[in-house]
Protein backbone atom coordinates (compact mmCIF):
# COMPACT_ATOMS: atom_id res chain seq x y z
CA UNK A 1 0.00 0.00 0.00
CA UNK A 2 1.18 3.47 -0.68
CA UNK A 3 2.07 5.60 2.46
CA UNK A 4 0.47 8.95 0.35
CA UNK A 5 1.40 11.22 3.31
CA UNK A 6 5.19 10.40 2.98
CA UNK A 7 5.04 10.58 -0.26
CA UNK A 8 3.45 13.97 -0.25
CA UNK A 9 6.17 15.29 2.47
CA UNK A 10 8.81 14.00 0.18
CA UNK A 11 6.76 15.66 -3.38
CA UNK A 12 6.95 18.67 -1.25
CA UNK A 13 10.61 18.68 -0.36
CA UNK A 14 11.61 18.28 -3.86
CA UNK A 15 9.78 20.69 -4.87
CA UNK A 16 10.74 23.19 -2.63
CA UNK A 17 14.53 21.64 -3.34
CA UNK A 18 14.06 22.65 -6.75
CA UNK A 19 12.39 26.23 -6.31
CA UNK A 20 15.40 27.99 -4.41
CA UNK A 21 18.06 26.57 -6.83
CA UNK A 22 19.96 28.87 -8.91
CA UNK A 23 17.99 28.52 -12.71
CA UNK A 24 20.04 27.69 -15.13
CA UNK A 25 19.94 28.74 -18.97
CA UNK A 26 20.73 27.27 -22.10
CA UNK A 27 21.37 30.54 -23.67
CA UNK A 28 24.22 32.36 -23.67
CA UNK A 29 25.07 34.38 -20.99
CA UNK A 30 25.50 38.38 -22.62
CA UNK A 31 26.73 41.10 -20.68
CA UNK A 32 26.73 44.73 -21.32
CA UNK A 33 30.77 44.64 -21.73
CA UNK A 34 31.89 44.81 -25.05
CA UNK A 35 34.23 42.47 -26.29
CA UNK A 36 37.64 41.74 -28.08
CA UNK A 37 36.23 39.38 -30.77
CA UNK A 38 39.32 36.62 -32.20
CA UNK A 39 40.05 35.80 -35.37
CA UNK A 40 40.97 32.57 -36.53
CA UNK A 41 44.55 33.50 -36.77
CA UNK A 42 47.22 36.09 -37.04
CA UNK A 43 47.83 35.23 -40.35
CA UNK A 44 44.11 35.49 -41.90
CA UNK A 45 43.72 38.83 -40.21
CA UNK A 46 47.41 39.93 -41.39
CA UNK A 47 47.23 43.86 -41.99
CA UNK A 48 49.00 46.59 -42.29
CA UNK A 49 51.75 47.76 -39.58
CA UNK A 50 52.13 51.18 -37.96
CA UNK A 51 53.33 52.98 -35.38
CA UNK A 52 51.59 56.26 -34.20
CA UNK A 53 51.04 56.34 -30.09
CA UNK A 54 49.49 60.04 -29.33
CA UNK A 55 48.00 59.72 -25.95
CA UNK A 56 45.08 61.59 -26.87
CA UNK A 57 42.02 59.27 -25.83
CA UNK A 58 42.26 57.22 -28.60
CA UNK A 59 43.83 54.41 -29.12
CA UNK A 60 46.95 53.97 -31.74
CA UNK A 61 48.80 51.60 -32.66
CA UNK A 62 51.78 51.32 -30.50
CA UNK A 63 49.68 51.79 -27.36
CA UNK A 64 49.11 49.19 -25.24
CA UNK A 65 45.27 49.45 -23.73
CA UNK A 66 43.31 47.53 -21.48
CA UNK A 67 39.70 45.48 -22.93
CA UNK A 68 37.91 42.49 -22.18
CA UNK A 69 39.75 39.65 -23.45
CA UNK A 70 37.73 36.14 -23.29
CA UNK A 71 39.08 32.97 -22.84
CA UNK A 72 39.90 30.93 -25.90
CA UNK A 73 37.38 28.35 -24.71
CA UNK A 74 34.74 30.48 -25.87
CA UNK A 75 32.70 29.75 -22.51
CA UNK A 76 31.65 33.58 -22.14
CA UNK A 77 34.42 33.91 -19.49
CA UNK A 78 37.41 36.10 -19.73
CA UNK A 79 39.27 39.10 -18.04
CA UNK A 80 40.48 42.51 -18.64
CA UNK A 81 43.85 42.41 -20.27
CA UNK A 82 46.30 44.67 -21.83
CA UNK A 83 46.64 44.57 -25.55
CA UNK A 84 49.15 46.08 -28.05
CA UNK A 85 47.26 48.23 -30.70
CA UNK A 86 49.05 46.73 -34.17
CA UNK A 87 46.47 48.27 -36.35
CA UNK A 88 43.23 48.88 -37.55
CA UNK A 89 40.88 47.36 -39.97
CA UNK A 90 38.21 50.09 -40.27
CA UNK A 91 36.60 51.32 -36.81
CA UNK A 92 37.90 47.83 -35.42
CA UNK A 93 41.77 48.00 -33.43
CA UNK A 94 43.50 45.22 -34.19
CA UNK A 95 45.62 44.04 -30.97
CA UNK A 96 48.08 41.32 -29.18
CA UNK A 97 47.70 40.51 -25.69
CA UNK A 98 49.84 40.72 -22.87
CA UNK A 99 50.62 38.21 -20.28
CA UNK A 100 52.81 38.36 -16.83
CA UNK A 101 52.55 34.94 -17.01
CA UNK A 102 56.06 33.32 -16.43
CA UNK A 103 55.19 30.16 -18.10
CA UNK A 104 55.11 31.80 -21.45
CA UNK A 105 58.97 32.12 -21.88
CA UNK A 106 60.18 30.41 -25.10
CA UNK A 107 56.18 29.18 -25.84
CA UNK A 108 55.46 28.54 -29.56
CA UNK A 109 53.76 32.06 -30.55
CA UNK A 110 54.53 34.00 -27.44
CA UNK A 111 57.52 37.10 -27.33
CA UNK A 112 59.14 38.88 -24.17
CA UNK A 113 58.79 41.95 -24.09
CA UNK A 114 60.20 42.54 -20.59
CA UNK A 115 58.50 45.21 -17.75
CA UNK A 116 56.75 48.25 -18.44
CA UNK A 117 53.99 51.06 -17.62
CA UNK A 118 51.35 49.33 -18.59
CA UNK A 119 51.88 46.54 -16.03
CA UNK A 120 51.52 48.07 -12.32
CA UNK A 121 53.99 45.73 -10.76
CA UNK A 122 56.46 45.94 -13.55
CA UNK A 123 56.67 42.77 -13.98
CA UNK A 124 57.99 41.13 -17.31
CA UNK A 125 55.57 40.61 -20.01
CA UNK A 126 54.88 38.25 -23.22
CA UNK A 127 53.06 38.93 -26.33
CA UNK A 128 50.59 36.36 -27.82
CA UNK A 129 51.64 37.01 -31.48
CA UNK A 130 49.47 34.58 -32.93
CA UNK A 131 46.05 35.22 -32.05
CA UNK A 132 44.39 38.76 -33.05
CA UNK A 133 42.07 40.40 -31.34
CA UNK A 134 39.55 42.39 -33.33
CA UNK A 135 38.54 45.20 -30.68
CA UNK A 136 35.81 47.82 -31.41
CA UNK A 137 37.56 51.08 -30.36
CA UNK A 138 34.40 52.01 -27.54
CA UNK A 139 35.73 48.96 -26.31
CA UNK A 140 38.91 49.80 -24.72
CA UNK A 141 38.76 50.97 -21.34
CA UNK A 142 42.04 53.00 -20.81
CA UNK A 143 45.18 53.49 -22.54
CA UNK A 144 47.93 51.92 -20.51
CA UNK A 145 51.22 53.04 -22.32
CA UNK A 146 52.95 53.56 -25.17
CA UNK A 147 55.10 50.84 -26.45
CA UNK A 148 59.12 51.89 -27.00
CA UNK A 149 59.55 52.15 -30.98
CA UNK A 150 62.43 49.73 -30.19
CA UNK A 151 60.41 46.66 -28.86
CA UNK A 152 57.57 47.43 -31.20
CA UNK A 153 59.55 46.85 -34.16
CA UNK A 154 60.17 43.23 -32.67
CA UNK A 155 56.95 42.68 -32.15
CA UNK A 156 56.57 44.12 -36.41
CA UNK A 157 59.39 41.79 -37.20
CA UNK A 158 58.29 38.69 -35.67
CA UNK A 159 54.51 39.33 -37.52
CA UNK A 160 56.11 39.92 -40.81
CA UNK A 161 58.12 37.30 -40.68
CA UNK A 162 56.35 34.60 -39.41
CA UNK A 163 52.75 35.79 -39.88
CA UNK A 164 52.82 37.39 -43.48
CA UNK A 165 52.01 40.76 -42.11
CA UNK A 166 53.04 43.66 -44.13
Amino acid sequence: MVDWRSLGVKVFADVLRDSTRPKRSSRRRTTSRTRARTASSTQVRGRHLGYAPKLDGAADPGEIVWTWVGYEEGNGQGKDRPVLVVGRDGDELLGLMLSSNAGREGQRGWLGLGAGSWDAERRSSWIRLDRVLSVPEHGIRREGAVLDRARFDLVADALREDYGWR
